[in-house]
């Protein structure tokens, strides 16, 4: 935040100047008033009302100006500081490795990105402006009251500590309400949602009842936060307007008794009775304006939480890219290799002892069952995680003396867990080549997944906005999707995490088809079906981490093994109906 505070310092300069000459046009006012009042309404002099009229517009219209300067440029400052914070928060996080994303809630990273850097632009601008005004206006009017009458002056002074502790007492349980109410928001906002999302599910199993009673819970609880804010404003918010009018009055009626003993003038009590108003203000606020300055610090330092964690997959020290260039694209020619890798995720041993060549041009199968680490092979490759021991070799180079973009650029994926933007198909097809990526590569890359059909018939069609993570889209036209924007980046490897299992037999046969056409890509297919993978030039079956058999389908069938399983379970029933036509 430092560098942002320095590279904003003539917003702040400049607003601070003007922050300081509009309070003490505020100030000076009421000597203005004191001359109008003793010097011509009483003392008759008709020679200086033109002169006060004069300064009283001239004072107008120099707080107006000053006002307008100090607000804009210290709320731009502000805007400026969250702005650049909020660009090194997503800046880092892209750099974060996926044992963070693990281990770490989406809605925390979300707040700390919105809402803390919001706090923070109420820190550094409009609050903590209006913060410094507050502290400048009543140093400066408590002296002008001293200056003027210093007896007076004690009756207001007098009110301000019990002013103040209604304030910060007001605020401190208001902020446990706000806390509580955004609680019972969050949660209710939560039912609805889901409610709304699986709507289908809720009718399928006639849950209406259930869910609105636990609809209503929520909706109450919420109803009662709330309720719980306004008693409490109710039982305090009178007092907080009570004491300043308790206050004016004792000032009117002890300045008027002084005036009439003739200690005090006329224009010295009107004066005094104007501090008396504006004073209050700063005060009042005080919880307030505390609190919120409050969370812009503690949001401040959730950020900094955030920015100092320092990622454990970067390139390596003293990378030279320009070698590193070299190296990758002879690499985006060659050979993948697994060398005995080891793979463990808190002390838990995920792959052991795998190894396998992947040469240019040919697909290797990956089968298992679910937790097997089938897709721990693919974060390996893409380096989203490190081995723990073994190596992982792209033609004979450790992709841990890679450069990350180099590595990621080997290989494109198409994961079981399909993710597309809320943006048109042009765009999520371009995804990372945007800029660079023509029209008819987008399209060529689409037709070949076999959604050219139902893009085409879309309004709109190559530039129809989808909804976020596809909504509105069945689950096989988001698999094709997927799989098109794999191919539009024309990756050395291709890898196909389960990426076929919302698809018909059919289509999935013209995808295969496809991709057994592209003959200078390699491919890793990872899938449960024996049809997915029964092409491969060598297929691995993974069992607990490790390769338990390894072959072509036809050598795996005949060891009668873990695949000879899965291929009776799939294909068992349809052989024994043939054998029964026989």
């Amino acid at each position: 935040m430092k560098k942002y505070l320095i590279k904003n310092w003539w917003r702040y300069l400049i607003g601070g100047v003007s922050l300081i000459a509009s309070t003490a046009i505020d100030i000076l006012v009421p000597f203005i008033t004191l001359s109008m009042v003793d010097d011509v309404i009483v003392g008759g002099n008709m020679a200086l009302f033109k002169r006060d009229v004069l300064l009283f517009a001239a004072a107008g219209l120099g707080r107006a100006f000053f006002q307008f300067v100090k607000e804009f440029l210290c709320d731009m400052a502000g805007c400026h500081v969250a702005s650049g914070l909020r660009k090194d928060m997503m800046r880092h996080i892209f750099t974060l490795d996926k044992k963070y994303f693990d281990k770490t809630n989406t809605g925390e990273l979300m707040a700390r990105v919105k809402d803390d850097c919001g706090a923070v632009w109420d820190l550094t601008g409009f609050v903590g402006m209006l913060f410094t005004e507050a502290v400048v206006y009543f140093t400066g009017v408590v002296i002008c009251m001293v200056k003027l009458n210093w007896k007076l002056s004690l009756v207001p002074l007098v009110f301000m500590p019990p002013l103040a502790y209604v304030a910060l007492h007001l605020e401190k349980q208001l902020g446990k309400d706000y806390d509580d109410i955004s609680d019972k928001n969050a949660a209710l906002t939560k039912t609805v949602e889901e409610n709304i999302s699986g709507v289908r599910t809720v009718k399928a199993f006639s849950a209406e009842t259930s869910e609105m009673k636990k609809f209503d819970e929520k909706n109450k609880e919420y109803g009662d936060a709330n309720k719980k804010f306004a008693s409490d404003l109710a039982d305090s918010d009178p007092l907080l307007a009570l004491i300043p009018k308790i206050m004016q009055v004792c000032v009117v009626a002890i300045g008027g008794y002084a005036v009439i003993q003739g200690k005090l003038t006329y224009g010295t009590l009107v004066a005094f009775v104007s501090y008396s108003i504006n004073i209050v203000w700063p005060i009042e606020n005080l919880g307030w304006m505390l609190s919120l300055l409050s969370q812009g610090v503690a949001g401040y330092k959730k950020i900094k939480t955030v920015l100092n964690v320092e990622p454990e997959i970067t390139d390596s020290a003293g990378l030279d890219t320009d070698a590193s260039k070299k190296d990758a694209k002879s690499a985006h020619t060659g050979e993948l290799s697994f060398e005995n890798v080891c793979f463990d995720i808190d002390g838990k041993r995920i792959l052991e002892d795998v190894s396998f060549t992947l040469k240019k041009g040919k697909t290797l199968g990956i089968m298992g069952a679910t937790g097997t680490g089938k897709s721990s092979v693919v974060n390996l490759i893409e380096r989203f995680y490190d081995t723990t021991e073994g190596k992982v070799l792209i033609e004979g180079n450790d992709i841990k003396t890679m450069a990350l973009s180099d590595v990621r650029a080997f290989s494109s994926v198409v994961t079981q867990d399909v993710f597309l933007f809320s943006d048109t198909i042009s765009q999520n097809i371009s995804l990372g080549y945007k800029s660079t990526m023509d029209e008819r590569t987008i399209r060529d890359a689409i037709e070949k997944a076999h959604a050219a059909e139902f893009v085409e018939n879309l309004t709109d069609a190559y530039e129809a906005v989808i909804g976020e993570r596809g909504i509105g889209l069945s689950g096989g036209q988001k698999q094709r999707l997927s799989i098109a924007r794999a191919l539009a980046k024309k990756a050395n490897l291709l890898i196909l995490d389960d990426s076929t299992s919302a698809l018909d037999m059919e289509t999935e046969h013209e995808i295969q088809r496809e991709l057994r056409a592209k003959k200078d890509t390699s491919k890793i297919i990872i899938g449960h079906r024996i049809s997915s993978v029964k092409d491969a030039d060598e297929i691995i079956v993974l069992e607990n981490g490790k390769v338990k058999e390894r072959g072509t389908h036809e050598q795996l069938l005949l060891k009668r093994g873990l695949y000879y399983s899965t291929y009776e379970a799939q294909y068992g029933d349809y052989h024994n109906a043939l054998a029964l036509d026989a």
